[in-house]
C-alpha cells in the first residue's frame, strides 16, 4: 500500500514540499483510498490518542466532548488517565491549547476545528476522508514517528519548457515507527476523524437495518392480508 500519509495530508498532516510539487509540475497526485473502519474500535482508540497528542495542540475539535468517547470502548477512568490534559475535565469539549493570535501569527491563519472536517466533504461531490485540502501551510507534526524525508522531483520537458514533477520521497533518517507502522497510525487518525464527525452514524446504520427489516416483514403481512381479504370476491 502506498504511503497513507498522501491522503491524511488534507485531514491532519500537511508537507508544505509536497504542495510546492503540485505547484510546480502542475500534474494531480493520486490520493490513496482511507481505510476507513467506524466499527474498529482498536483504529478508533488509537487514532483518538493520536489525534489529542499531535492534533490538539492547535486544531480544536469543539463540537467533540471527551466522555463521548465511551461509544469507542473507553471508560472514564481510561479518557482521564490517558487522553486528558492536567487542566482538562471529562465532560468539556476538546479546546486546542494555542492562543488563535499566535496561531494566526505563525501559520497566517487560525488552524481550522476538526470535528466535523471529513463529513464536510460528504455529499455534493465531496469525497469524505479521500480528500486533500490544498495549499496547507503547517508542517508534518508526525515528522519523528516517520523520520525526514525529502522529496524527490523528476526534470521534464513539456512544450518546450522545464519542469520539474514531485516523483516520490528520499528517506533522509529513520522514524521511531517503521514505515507499515507508520501508515497504519496515521489510517487510524483518519479513520477516527471520520468517526468524530458523526459519532452516531454506526447507530444509525443499524437502526436503518432493523426499520428495513421490520418494513419488509409488515409489506408481507400486508401483502398475505390482502390476498385473503379479496380471495372469495370474483
Amino acid at each position: 500500500m502506498k504511503s497513507i500519509q498522501k491522503f491524511a495530508l488534507g485531514l491532519c498532516v500537511a508537507l508544505a514540499s509536497l504542495t510546492g510539487a503540485q505547484a510546480s509540475g502542475g500534474n494531480a497526485i493520486a490520493w490513496d483510498k482511507a481505510p476507513v473502519n467506524t466499527t474498529d474500535l482498536a483504529s478508533l482508540q488509537n487514532g483518538a490518542k493520536l489525534f489529542v497528542n499531535y492534533c490538539l495542540n492547535c486544531h480544536s475539535a469543539a463540537f467533540m466532548r471527551y466522555n463521548r468517547l465511551q461509544d469507542i470502548g473507553l471508560t472514564n477512568q481510561q479518557i482521564k488517565d490517558n487522553l486528558l490534559f492536567t487542566t482538562d475535565k471529562v465532560g468539556e469539549t476538546m479546546k486546542a491549547n494555542i492562543d488563535p493570535k499566535q496561531a494566526k501569527e505563525w501559520f497566517g491563519a487560525v488552524p481550522p476545528d476538526l470535528t466535523l472536517v471529513a463529513r464536510s466533504r460528504s455529499g455534493h461531490g465531496g469525497t469524505g476522508a479521500d480528500y486533500a485540502f490544498p495549499n496547507v501551510g503547517m508542517p508534518n507534526p508526525f515528522w519523528q514517528l516517520q523520520g525526514e524525508r525529502e522529496p524527490v522531483y523528476e526534470e521534464r520537458k513539456e512544450h518546450g519548457q522545464t519542469t520539474h514533477v514531485f516523483v516520490g520521497w528520499k528517506q533522509v533518517t529513520p522514524g521511531t515507527l517503521s514505515p507499515k507502522q507508520y501508515d497504519k497510525a496515521v489510517g487510524d487518525l483518519v479513520n477516527y476523524l471520520q468517526w468524530m464527525a458523526e459519532p452516531a452514524q454506526n447507530n444509525r446504520v443499524r437502526m436503518g437495518i432493523w426499520v428495513l427489516l421490520f418494513l419488509a416483514g409488515f409489506t408481507f403481512i400486508a401483502w398475505r392480508l390482502n390476498a385473503a381479504y379479496w380471495k372469495d370476491i370474483k
